[in-house]
């Protein structure tokens, strides 16, 4: 069992900057790749960048490639998605994911991911 806690999130004007956090419990984490996913009012949920077990591979949809960055930290149990360069609609409630997995993989579906935090909304202002 994982539980997933994510922070950071709250309001910023275009072209700002944001840091979410997700803390995960457990002494396996490092056994789970992770992703951060969103949904905004009326969209499906989506997937925004994910990253392997180690940290080595990491993916990232098209839309926030060059903006966005996620990193992991196996030793304090987290995951970190930097975000710069806001745009209005980057404006969603943010997801972090953990999906258990066997390889040094990254994971853009949804439905392979095990666990889910309760989200943290992101609004970005033009």
């Amino acid at each position: 069992q994982v539980q997933l806690v994510e922070s950071g999130g709250g309001l910023v004007q275009a072209g700002g900057s944001l840091r979410l956090s997700c803390a995960a419990s457990g002494r396996t984490f490092s056994s789970y790749a992770m992703g951060w996913f969103r949904q905004a009012p009326g969209k499906e949920r989506e997937i925004v960048a994910a990253i392997s077990r180690s940290g080595s591979n990491t993916y990232y949809a098209d839309s926030v490639k060059g903006r966005f960055t996620i990193s992991r930290d196996n030793a304090k149990n987290t995951v970190i998605l930097q975000m710069n360069s806001l745009k209005p609609e980057d404006t969603a409630v943010y997801y972090c994911a953990a999906d258990r997995s066997w390889d040094d993989s990254v994971d853009q579906s949804s439905y392979n991911y095990d666990y889910w935090g309760q989200g943290t909304q992101v609004t970005v202002s033009s």
